[in-house]
């Protein structure tokens, strides 16, 4: 591998993941060649702007746009490092709601970058991906290139652990797992690596750090699910849950999540699928906690349903689209999920507000004001617990239903 200030870094997927790590790459002296198939974003970031939503991204964005050490493409090109940071959603499987993954973008990726690698070059996924999938970047690699061997290329899987909205700190602080097809390929990532993470770099191989990503992401979930069941059972015996809950966790040993209208984002939502996929008859703890949050969405709609049936033309306000707080990220949203399905169910007139989202920006249906929704809805329903819901008068709901699924005014 050249020196590191030497080095081109091709970065295929600019979104959450690959724009940030891009981006922090660059400021750090590399030169980044940020590739993506969406040619608007391709030239918002040529401009040193940015096009998704998160804390400090812009500023370090335009830095590196500014230093000269990155830049955007739609299309790729050779460099020394390729680093894949592209979708890996499910579909649907069958019978039993079972979901399995989806690898296009990630086999789709590997093809385009595979006329380009040379000897020597290191190939990372950062993408969370199926066990296995680090390994079948390499087969489809060298399935495209008859003149390269196994023993020409590096190859590892670094997983992201960051959290939207944190991204920026965590991308640097956060100790990481990078898995190596081989310990030599594990070695070359983690010299990368080390130009910006400061905390700890993990060394394994590529099989267990892509089950490790899948296993913190399951484990979340099953606790998520956990919270969900209870916001059934205190609903069903009329027991608060939020107070039931901070209650349970003054024992020293008692950490309870709490509830929602569901679990979104591209990786709590996914990831144990993946493991499902993998190994369906031992992971049923982790397929019926799926269940649980998959179902929670369909339970908030139930409850907006029974209180509609008491006006003649209910005005529905759904606070909050994203997947969580004081973000404008969509992906597997149970709020967008619950916003969608009522106005396909004509449950009545929805009127939909999410401060973080620019309505220019979104066409699926119209967006609202938080005061326009307020004053015209019949039934509040909050389903994302952002800054700007928190403060509002508590007397402005006095003669309107409100269904809390944040418990945000509990």
């Amino acid at each position: 591998m050249k020196t590191q200030k030497s080095m081109k870094i091709i970065v295929v997927g600019l979104g959450y993941i690959g724009l940030p790590t891009a981006s922090m790459l660059a400021t750090k002296g590399l030169h980044v060649v940020g590739v993506d198939v969406n040619s608007t974003a391709v030239g918002t970031i040529n401009q040193g702007n940015i096009h998704i939503v998160e804390p400090d991204l812009d500023i370090l964005v335009k830095s590196a746009v500014h230093s000269g050490n990155l830049r955007a493409s739609t299309e790729v090109e050779e460099g020394d490092v390729f680093i894949l940071a592209v979708p890996t959603p499910f579909q649907d499987g069958g019978q039993g709601g079972e979901k399995i993954p989806d690898l296009s973008f990630v086999e789709t990726a590997t093809k385009n970058i595979a006329p380009f690698v040379r000897s020597g070059n290191l190939i990372i996924l950062e993408s969370t991906s199926p066990v296995g999938t680090t390994e079948k970047v390499r087969d489809i690699i060298l399935a495209n290139r008859s003149d390269l061997t196994a023993a020409d290329f590096f190859v590892a899987h670094c997983p992201e652990r960051v959290l939207p909205g944190h991204i920026i700190r965590e991308l640097v602080d956060n100790d990481r797992i990078i898995g190596g097809i081989d310990r030599r390929s594990a070695e070359k990532a983690k010299e990368l690596y080390k130009t910006f993470c400061n905390g700890s770099i993990y060394l394994t191989d590529s099989r267990t750090a892509e089950l490790a990503k899948l296993v913190e992401n399951s484990y979340r979930d099953v606790n998520i699910a956990f919270a969900n069941e209870l916001s059934l059972i205190c609903d069903k015996l009329g027991v608060n849950v939020w107070e039931l809950i901070e209650l349970a966790n003054k024992h020293p040993r008692v950490n309870i999540l709490q509830p929602g209208p569901g679990v979104g984002g591209h990786c709590i939502a996914v990831d144990p699928w993946f493991i499902v996929a993998a190994a369906p008859e031992e992971s049923k703890l982790i397929a019926t906690a799926r269940m649980v949050n998959d179902g929670k969405p369909l339970w908030v709609i139930d409850k907006v349903k029974e209180k509609a049936a008491r006006f003649k033309e209910p005005v529905i306000g759904c606070l909050g689209l994203a997947f969580k707080a004081n973000i404008d990220d969509l992906r597997e949203s149970p709020a967008m999920a619950i916003t969608r399905k009522m106005i396909k169910m004509q449950v009545g007139r929805v009127m939909a507000c999410e401060p973080n989202i620019n309505g220019n920006n979104f066409d699926e249906f119209p967006l609202y004001g938080l005061q326009d929704v307020i004053r015209q809805a019949d039934i509040v329903l909050v389903l994302v617990d952002h800054d700007e819901f928190k403060d509002i008068d508590s007397e402005l709901f006095k003669e309107k239903v409100v269904i809390d699924t944040r418990g945000l005014w509990t």
